[in-house]
């Protein structure tokens, strides 16, 4: 199949055609993928922390062409999102309803199935597949949990970008922060998932949603979809400008969807007494916070973390889809630039420059 590859960690993704994808073996399906979205973790991964050689991309939907023995949920011809880091649905966290951080799904970040093995070769090595999935290729090979059936009408452009950065961002809101009606909200980091972040606000019903980020183009998105006030890193005091916008209580929810811990701090910081932060973004190397004990304890302030937006993906995909249908969610204006494969690094250079929100390849 053609896909794009990684075959060294801070090198551009190459094109190739020669990378050999095996059948679905027993509880498996295969996918012919049709989208996949560009998420800031593949270019995370790409500078640092993928074992290569590895196909990325893990926002991504298509159509099922064949299934292993066993498989019942699914059938060749039906429409899918993929699920990043498949659960296996028995660990210790899957039946306490925890399966974003699955023990099966955890070992999926190594870029293998559970038992070691990986479905992608070339010219007879190992390829690895990305955060469980390896959408940057033509077919996807994964578990019978890591597909979501769709409404055969529903267009797979659109549900790509659900897979990652709406699941992630509406998630966090919802499920992780359990953001009330009424809250005010401060989300640091305009890509796909501050965003989407945004938008589970606006579904949650906040009634202050302050955004920041450097990039005006970012910012001026963000209030079409929901944001109520708009901040510039680079020139205003964020945790100030938080505390003069909430008459100097501080914000009840801050989000960062950048991925860096400073971002945290800042969070902590604009967050009011019993205030809640939630790290979002996946930052990469061995970054680290320090936090003041004292003040943390004192100021009863919580410190979440956040995979996939805390979520059931057989739960929250149609959870979503039927908030698009009703109008409640905007997927299609996420949605900045549609590429053919070939153009992957444009779109990823365009990701590092702050354009846009989200890329959608075309496989």
């Amino acid at each position: 199949m053609r896909a794009a590859l990684l075959e060294a960690g801070g090198q551009p993704l190459v094109v190739v055609d020669d990378v050999e994808v095996a059948a679905p073996g027993p509880g498996q399906v295969r996918v012919k993928v049709a989208h996949c979205g560009l998420c800031h973790s593949d270019l995370t991964m790409m500078s640092s922390g993928a074992i290569v050689p590895v196909v990325l991309g893990h926002e991504a939907a298509g159509e099922v062409t064949d299934v292993g023995v066993g498989v019942t949920s699914v059938a060749p011809g039906d429409k899918v999102l993929l699920a990043p880091l498949a659960a296996c649905g028995h660990c210790y966290w899957c039946v306490r309803g925890e399966v974003s951080i699955c023990e099966s799904a955890m070992i999926g970040l190594a870029g293998i199935f559970p038992d070691g093995s990986t479905p992608l070769s070339r010219g007879g090595a190992v390829v690895y597949r990305g955060v469980g999935v390896g959408g940057f290729g033509e077919y996807v090979v994964t578990a019978e949990s890591g597909v979501v059936k769709l409404d055969p009408d529903t267009p797979l452009d659109v549900a790509a970008v659900i897979g990652c950065a709406v699941q992630t961002g509406v998630g966090a809101v919802l499920n992780t922060a359990k953001v009330e009606e009424g809250a005010t909200v401060l989300v640091m980091g305009l890509g796909g998932v501050g965003i989407s972040v945004v938008q589970g606000a606006r579904l949650a019903g906040a009634s202050r949603i302050i955004v920041s980020d450097p990039f005006a183009e970012r910012r001026d998105a963000a209030a079409r979809f929901g944001a109520t006030d708009a901040l510039d890193p680079t020139d205003a005091d964020v945790v100030a400008s938080c505390h003069e916008l909430t008459r100097g209580i501080g914000v009840d929810y801050a989000f960062d969807a950048a991925g860096h811990p400073d971002l945290l701090g800042v969070g902590l910081a604009a967050t009011r007494r019993g205030g809640t932060t939630v790290g979002v973004g996946v930052s990469g190397g061995a970054q680290e916070l320090t936090i003041s004990a004292a003040s943390h304890v004192m100021g009863e302030k919580k410190l979440l973390g956040c995979v996939f937006g805390s979520a059931n993906p057989h739960r929250e995909v149609p959870r979503l889809v039927a908030l698009w249908q009703a109008g409640r969610l905007d997927l299609e204006g996420m949605i900045s630039e549609r590429r053919p494969l070939d153009e992957i690094n444009e779109g990823f250079d365009d990701m590092k420059a702050g354009k846009g929100i989200r890329t959608v390849l075309t496989l």
